[in-house]
């Protein structure tokens, strides 16, 4: 596996002044994962560049030793919002655009998420638990009326762009797609949708990324690397489902951490680097850094300096929750 980065953690610096730090700090990481929308910022992005600008900026990160692990266009096309939805959709249409213009195959993106049911909400609503009577039906609805027609229509446009783009989904909580069984149904309708495994995101369901690894394969065309931590005092009163995130990281159940960071240690990373490249169609793992406790420079270096070092085969299963 190939380390990446996701660059919006460092989006404070230029991308020359970026490339600059990586030089110096981390050489081993010359390749980098792009925010072009969405949520994702554009502060590095070429996407309101003209065609020779496009290709211009590419040059240049070629040229001092670096290219395009993906691009990042993680949003919510399905938003209540029709202008936040038309926003993130286009994002998305022009960042196929871009990917199949410089040769880039792997797009990273979220399925997003739409309103309960029809004059329901203005509001995305997240069917994660409908056990309770008001909330039957409506991921099904949602599904069947809004996530199944709008990518089965990406996914065409992705395969007539480039035979070999893949657009990877995250499985991300708040999402439609957010786990293996989410993410199988759409697949069975838009077989060139793949999944972007951030086992950050699976960690905190209870969820294993290995037994993730297992059950998709080559289904998983792009990996992140970022871990959680947890504050066993609050996990004990207030649980995994807390409403206070992002609030606080000192006084919350849990939280994002850096490689090295979190819950894992180098032997598991070893582990999970192994199984991705075993066993999925990613070639990369790229770091991204969201831990609020810990400098982006100092959480990048670090991940990158531990992931390096675990490079092997062996395997394990994640590790529970703990107490400090």
């Amino acid at each position: 596996m190939r380390l990446a980065l996701v660059t919006e953690g460092m989006i404070h610096r230029s991308l020359d002044d970026l490339m600059d730090w990586l030089d110096d700090r981390v050489p081993e990481v010359r390749d980098l994962e792009i925010g072009t929308g969405g949520y994702s910022p554009l502060g590095h992005s070429p996407l309101r560049l003209s065609a020779a600008g496009r290709r211009a900026w590419h040059s240049r990160l070629t040229a001092r030793g670096f290219r395009i692990a993906a691009f990042n266009v993680s949003g919510n096309p399905l938003h209540p919002d029709r202008a936040i939805a038309r926003r993130h959709d286009r994002g998305l249409r022009r960042t196929i655009e871009l990917a199949a213009d410089l040769g880039v195959d792997r797009i990273v993106a979220m399925s997003g998420c739409p309103a309960a049911g029809p004059g329901r909400s203005a509001a995305p609503h997240f069917p994660a638990n409908a056990w309770l009577p008001d909330y039957a039906g409506v991921a099904a609805w949602q599904f069947e009326a809004r996530v199944r027609p709008y990518w089965e229509d990406i996914n065409a446009l992705a395969s007539a762009a480039s035979p070999d783009l893949r657009i990877c989904l995250e499985l991300h909580p708040g999402a439609h797609v957010f786990n293996v069984e989410s993410y199988l149904r759409l697949n069975s309708v838009a077989p060139g949708i793949a999944v972007n495994l951030d086992p950050s995101h699976l960690f905190w369901q209870r969820m294993d990324p290995l037994q993730v690894v297992e059950r998709l394969g080559p289904l998983i065309g792009h990996a992140h690397a970022k871990d959680v931590r947890y504050d066993a005092a609050e996990l004990a009163l207030n649980g995994l489902l807390d409403s206070r995130w992002p609030g606080d990281p000192r006084h919350i159940p849990w939280d994002f951490a850096a490689v090295g960071h979190g819950v894992n240690d180098r032997a598991w990373w070893k582990s999970f680097a192994a199984a991705l490249a075993e066993r999925t169609s990613a070639r990369f793992l790229s770091i991204e850094h969201e831990d609020r406790l810990v400098a982006p420079e100092d959480g990048i270096a670090g991940s990158a300096a531990l992931l390096s070092a675990a490079g092997g085969s062996s395997r394990g299963a994640a590790k529970p929750i703990e107490t400090p």
